[in-house]
């Protein structure tokens, strides 16, 4: 009896445990309130912008910098923890020649409305769509973790001229079971981001960007995207860095601007 007692019990521990895995998982993948709470000054040149979804949510997002010359709009899509202040600032001090915008995603403040991976793709469009309407230039695509799925399924979509994944992975079920491997994540997995899938087919010139160091998204869940990408014309490792502290490295700062470097010229040709 006191078997079936321990056995029956481990049962309904592994159930809660997925259970509440995949109630909360939208929260563990979209923390929104955490983004919010960590939101950086902004300069006094930074302009708001606001626009509407389709559906009515509202979207804000920043801008900082000028459009100077021919230099392409450089659109950043951050990780699941940044805000879009943080995305703009970091890549305003990147490329301070360049036209920078960054918006919160769907349910980050101060946008409203409930995030999701079909949420944000949709998002991403809106945006694009928006500025296009605004003021047709270049655009290249940046895409931070996370944001890397959103910045692959734009490019899947319209057309920019240079698309950056920096530490990005194949796919999110496929990053879910590394990370949860004791769940069935391919059942319960609600949000879906097949990065590899949106790359395959386009030849739009790409660059990768990882960290050596990364355990939240592993070497092996970005490794395939190399050869899945038609027209990779970067891709880096950044050895001695990890997923949160690469952005600091110099290395980094040298390969992503190398990469913007390498879409203007062939932009140019």
């Amino acid at each position: 009896m006191w078997l079936l007692i321990l056995v029956l019990g481990i049962a309904l521990l592994y159930a809660s445990l997925v259970l509440v895995t995949a109630l909360f998982q939208t929260r563990m993948l979209f923390p929104a309130q955490m983004a919010a709470a960590n939101r950086p000054p902004l300069p006094s040149s930074a302009e708001r912008l606001e626009l509407m979804t389709p559906d009515g949510d509202r979207l804000v997002g920043t801008r900082l910098g000028n459009m100077s010359g021919g230099k392409p709009l450089m659109l950043g899509f951050g990780g699941n923890a940044w805000n879009a202040d943080a995305v703009a600032l970091t890549l305003h001090g990147l490329f301070p020649d360049h036209e920078v915008i960054a918006f919160h995603y769907r349910g980050y403040p101060p946008s409203i409305g409930a995030p999701s991976a079909k949420a944000l793709f949709a998002d991403a469009l809106t945006i694009f769509d928006h500025l296009e309407r605004e003021r047709p230039r270049k655009v290249v695509a940046v895409g931070f973790s996370i944001g890397s799925g959103v910045a692959a399924y734009l490019a899947h979509q319209r057309t920019v001229a240079g698309l950056i994944l920096v530490t990005p992975f194949d796919s999110l079920k496929a990053l879910a079971r590394e990370h949860f491997s004791w769940a069935p994540t391919g059942v319960l997995l609600r949000h879906h981001m097949p990065t590899i899938d949106l790359v395959k087919d386009r030849q739009t010139p790409t660059a990768l960007i990882m960290a050596g160091r990364d355990t939240i998204v592993p070497a092996r869940r970005s490794e395939s995207l190399r050869s899945a990408i038609p027209n990779l014309v970067l891709d880096r490792t950044i050895a001695d860095a990890g997923h949160n502290d690469l952005y600091q490295h110099p290395a980094f700062m040298a390969a992503i601007r190398e990469a913007v470097g390498l879409f203007e010229a062939a932009a140019s040709r």
